[in-house]
């Protein structure tokens, strides 16, 4: 039995879903009788209510908890989001209480597979055979507690790589860790939007492709395709495969200036990502590249 989004509403949610109400006594006294066999929650946002439900860990006692996990959100996750906090934490309070962890986004939604060519070059200079996804992969394997990982697949291809990834598993050496950690401040240095294309937020009631319109913009900043201006070097290819990208993208009719800002999408999205606001930058943005005043 798997909480799902314990942490999103705060302690308030907590309270009004699973504690004033007897609902999380009553799982505990099904897990007792045998009717649960193991029972868990997985954890998006406010640290209060992770605090607390470890702190009560005695009572609880959980069989498992999932947090969002990668070598990206090891030490970052709070700059990406101010909502979110960083997986070592997480981590390390679940590893001291010996509670066995399930992982989500060890790719960040995929985005550690598609990440800058300044990336992908520098992981594969390492492993030139291995994909860069595999390193991801590579990364969470490698933490003792860790009892499963998920990742959605696509193609045979995605299935085939992680396979090689984990059977065996080549667990990380300690300097490979940190040659992971120093490309994540790397990575930094190029930052996306926190979209992990869960679409949750969808659908828009306006028609929006929000997930199409913010995964084309992550994708062009890992390409090097989002020119920062007019003196940039790469300004004019840069510019023109922004624009051809995006149209070929995403329907005119669902791009981002028609977002009237109602704020439907907010409290969906697991990352906490203010949608209007992202939607204003990047129609902006893309006013500023057709009129060529960036």
């Amino acid at each position: 039995m798997l909480l799902h989004g314990i942490g999103m509403g705060g302690m308030d949610a907590l309270r009004g879903r699973y504690l004033d109400n007897g609902i999380l006594d009553f799982l505990l006294e099904e897990r007792e009788k045998g009717n649960i066999r193991n029972l868990g929650f997985s954890y998006h946002g406010d640290i209060e209510v992770f605090d607390y439900l470890l702190a009560g860990h005695d009572k609880y006692k959980w069989d498992f908890v999932q947090i969002q996990m990668n070598y990206l959100d090891w030490k970052h996750a709070k700059e990406l989001n101010p909502r979110n906090t960083d997986a070592e934490y997480l981590y390390n309070e679940l590893a001291k209480r010996d509670i066995p962890v399930v992982i989500m986004e060890p790719l960040l939604g995929g985005r550690l597979s598609k990440v800058h060519d300044h990336i992908v070059a520098r992981l594969k200079q390492r492993e030139p055979n291995r994909s860069v996804a595999s390193w991801a992969f590579r990364f969470v394997g490698s933490y003792p507690k860790v009892m499963t990982v998920l990742s959605g697949m696509t193609y045979m291809e995605h299935l085939q790589d992680n396979l090689r990834s984990f059977c065996p598993l080549k667990p990380l050496t300690d300097e490979e860790k940190q040659y992971l950690f120093d490309t994540a401040d790397l990575m930094m240095q190029y930052p996306t939007i926190g979209c992990n294309g869960c679409n949750y937020c969808m659908p828009c009631p306006y028609g929006l492709d929000i997930p199409g319109i913010l995964l084309h913009y992550n994708k062009c900043v890992n390409e090097g395709n989002v020119p920062e201006s007019r003196q940039a070097e790469n300004y004019k290819e840069a510019r023109r495969a922004f624009l051809i990208g995006y149209d070929r993208s995403v329907p005119r009719l669902r791009q981002a200036n028609h977002c009237i800002g109602c704020k439907e999408c907010i409290p969906h999205c697991p990352q906490g990502i203010d949608v209007p606001k992202e939607m204003r930058r990047i129609d902006d943005f893309v006013e500023h590249l057709k009129q060529g005043t960036l």
